[in-house]
């Protein structure tokens, strides 16, 4: 059985469908039913199930067509809901910051997307909004990260950001990441995203820096330079290196720190 994976907006979860035998392709807008009816979502990967479990997974029913398309992303519309949404955000004095909107397939449910600190109690905007639009009102809360994928543009590498061009789940980055690609020293702020938190790239390369780095004694392993006992206080883990310190002989000198080529034994002096 293929299956697809599809998306409903950008910001929210992917779900799986069953091809059902149609010719489909990653980018394509297909017609799917959900629990709550009929949807219009845009296809992000397509696969085999290998995973050979019996479950029953819900059939595309069709390829959308110019009319169901145009149809829900009528960006008229959709400003008029945002901009009415934003105006009774404010006038009710809640703590959240509205990201966007996705519309139905049949323009009956409204789902607003919005990020905020904490919880928040929504309760009389949905009200105004299901009077005033007309329509099944539910609201999402979101990351940073995601309204980074709606809103951002470019990465501080000059390229589209990853989360817009091709990452379908964000995984998880942690300081580790950062430490063994030896970065943490260039600030926070130049190893963060446009969403504040730390760039994903960071987990691209993670695991080839954690071999290299196996490939080096640990910190404060004691290893002989030439005759000479010291301890090994640094990495540079591209050049394969490490910074060894000897201990001063005299007690009037300070100790000396040498890098040494663990591969070749060569060593270079540093201040």
């Amino acid at each position: 059985m293929r299956i697809v994976q599809v998306q409903f907006a950008p910001w929210d979860k992917v779900y799986n469908f069953s091809a059902a035998g149609l010719e489909l392709a990653t980018g394509d807008y297909v017609i799917v039913e959900t629990e709550m009816g009929k949807e219009l979502g845009k296809i992000i990967s397509c696969q085999a199930d290998k995973s050979g479990a019996d479950k029953e997974i819900k059939p595309v029913l069709r390829k959308a067509d110019f009319e169901d398309i145009s149809g829900v992303k009528d960006n008229k519309r959709k400003d008029e809901a945002l901009d009415y949404c934003r105006e009774a955000i404010e006038r009710l004095e809640l703590p959240m910051k509205l990201i966007d909107a996705h519309f139905s397939l049949d323009g009956s449910r409204i789902n607003f997307a919005f990020i905020s600190d904490g919880r928040v109690d929504f309760r009389e905007l949905v009200k105004e909004l299901a009077a005033r639009l007309g329509a099944n009102i539910r609201l999402t809360q979101i990351g940073t990260r995601d309204e980074a994928k709606i809103a951002g543009d470019c990465g501080p590498c000059g390229r589209g950001l990853c989360c817009r061009e091709f990452l379908c789940e964000f995984s998880s980055i942690t300081s580790e990441m950062a430490e063994t690609q030896q970065v943490v020293h260039r600030g926070s702020e130049r190893i963060s995203g446009m969403c504040g938190r730390l760039m994903c790239c960071l987990a691209y390369e993670y695991e080839g820096y954690k071999d290299l780095a196996g490939q080096l004694p640990p910190i404060g392993t004691k290893v002989n330079v030439d005759g000479t006992r010291g301890t090994v206080c640094g990495h540079h883990l591209l050049k394969q290196t490490v910074d060894v310190r000897i201990p001063a002989q005299k007690s009037d000198e300070r100790d000396l720190t040498i890098e040494v080529d663990i591969n070749r034994h060569k060593k270079n002096k540093t201040r």
